[in-house]
Order: structure tokens, then sequence, then C-alpha cells
């Protein structure tokens, strides 16, 4: 009897994950259509694609789209294709991103293991930028970029992203090392270490979760921004405010094939940060919720 219901239950289970990955294809291929649309009709031919049936495959395969979106495409009134657009964001995300991690890590460190009068309304009102929307932001940041001598610059674009991503790093690494025993802290104190070096040698080195998330976070939400890169950007704007120069532009013909590959381009950062990293995103954003 009992060797029934185990066989019984082995074939339910099976049953049961067989249709839970027939339902998670589908959603997958239908979530990936938008990206083999734009895949495959980054390397037709433009009559192809002016022809009809964006769905099916090249007829004659092409990378001249690629080139042309790359080095040659109409960006605005220059042709000078994505790549320059490209090296400004490279630019300006590794350091806001590396700025942001690490005064995010600092202040967690700080309102968790270093107290001090008025700590948690200090915390509330950094959680509270946050919720701030991008658009309350644009004339204030325009004020202080101008005063600064920043303003359409690369260095102006890190400012305000770190600036902005600051309150999402500090609710990270604060709420992460909350759980990190304060017992540890005070006996490094007690053996004569300082600020940095409990920091450095203790909270630092176990930091390794959360720093994935922070990473990943930013990353993505900087690279993609658009708001701030054509309101700040100037002459120095990044890949997002080229990509819609590139697809409204009013000169010549619109070359679809060169529109998607240059879409491509531009998402090829975030999708290879999240196809090496993703996996790391949830169990970074766990690791601090399951400890003591």
């Amino acid at each position: 009897m009992s060797a029934v219901s185990q066989d019984t239950a082995v074939r339910t289970g099976r049953v049961a994950r067989t249709f839970i990955y027939l339902v998670l294809l589908l959603f997958a291929l239908f979530y990936l259509l938008p990206l083999y649309v734009m895949g495959i009709n980054s390397l037709k031919p433009l009559p192809e694609i002016t022809g009809g049936n964006m769905m099916a495959l090249p007829r004659t395969w092409t990378l001249e789209a690629w080139k042309s979106a790359w080095s040659t495409a109409q960006i605005g009134v220059s042709p000078t294709g994505l790549k320059p657009y490209f090296l400004n964001s490279i630019l300006m995300v590794v350091p806001a991103v590396a700025i942001s991690t690490i005064v995010g890590a600092l202040n967690g460190y700080v309102l968790t293991k270093w107290r001090f009068r008025y700590d948690t309304i200090i915390f509330g009102l950094m959680l509270f930028s946050c919720f701030i929307p991008f658009q309350i932001v644009l004339i204030p940041m325009a004020l202080v970029l101008g005063k600064l001598g920043l303003a359409g610059s690369v260095p102006g674009l890190i400012l305000v992203h770190v600036v902005y991503g600051i309150g999402f790093t500090t609710l990270y690494y604060r709420n992460y090392y909350a759980t990190f025993p304060t017992e540890l802290v005070k006996a490094a104190q007690i053996d004569g270490a300082g600020f940095f070096r409990i920091f450095w040698r203790i909270l630092l080195p176990v930091s390794g979760p959360i720093t994935v998330v922070s990473v990943i976070w930013q990353f993505t939400n900087i690279w993609n921004d658009f708001l701030f890169g054509v309101s700040f950007g100037g002459t120095s704007q990044p890949m997002t405010a080229a990509l819609n120069n590139l697809v409204q532009s009013s000169t010549g013909v619109k070359e679809y094939n060169v529109h998607f590959a240059g879409a491509i381009l531009a998402a090829l950062p975030t999708l290879f940060v999240y196809i090496v990293a993703g996996r790391y995103f949830v169990r970074g954003l766990m690791a601090g919720s399951v400890k003591g």
C-alpha cells in the first residue's frame, strides 16, 4: 500500500514539474520574443524588413547594420555611431557604481555599529530619498551642477547618479549589517582596532552578497537611465540618449535594421551583468534576512 502511494506521489511530482517547466518555457519564449525580432532583423538588409514578415529568418545574412550602428550611423546631426556614447556610459557607470557602493557600505556600517544621536532620523531621510521621483530633482540638480561647473559633463552625470543612488546602497548595507554581531565590533575596539580597520578587516570581507546586489542594482539603473542623461549630459550624453537620437533622427531613410542593432548594443551590458551575476542578486537580498 505504501509502495503504491509512493509510486503515485512520484508520478504526480513528475507531472507537476513537467507542467511547471512548460509554463515557464512559454513565459520565457514570450519574454524573449522582442529580443528575437530585434536580433534577426538587425541581421537583414533593409529591403527585407520593409518587405514585411519581420518574424522570418534573414534570406541574406549581414552585419552591416551592426557596423553602422556602432561607428557610422546618424546620431542627431552627426554620423558618429554609438561608439563615443558607449564610452561615455562606461566612463559614467564604473565610477558612479563604485563610489555609491563604497559610500553606501560606510553609511550602513556607521548607522548600525556606530550609533549616534538622531541616527534613525538620518536613515529615515536617506530612505525617503529612494522614493523621490527623478523629475522633482531636475531643477535643483541643474542649479547645483551649474554652480559647480559640471553641467554637460561626465563628472556631472557621475555626481548625479552617486547622489541619487546613495539612498539605495545605504538601505541595502544598513539592513545587511544590522544582522552582523555587534559583539565582534566591540571586541575589535577593545583590541585597539579603529573605525576603518574594523570596516576593512571585519565587515567588508563578509559583504560579498550585498555588494553584488548593490553593484547590479546601481549598474542597471545608471546604464538604463535616460532622463538624467538627456537633461545633464550635454555633449557627453550616455548610450540611452544617443539611442533615442538614432531612432528619432529625421536625416535620410529610417534604417530599422540599424535601429534594432543599436537597441541590442545598448542592452548588451545589462544583459551580460544579469546573465553572469543575476543568480547572486536574490541570494544577496536574502542573505541578511536569514542571519541571526
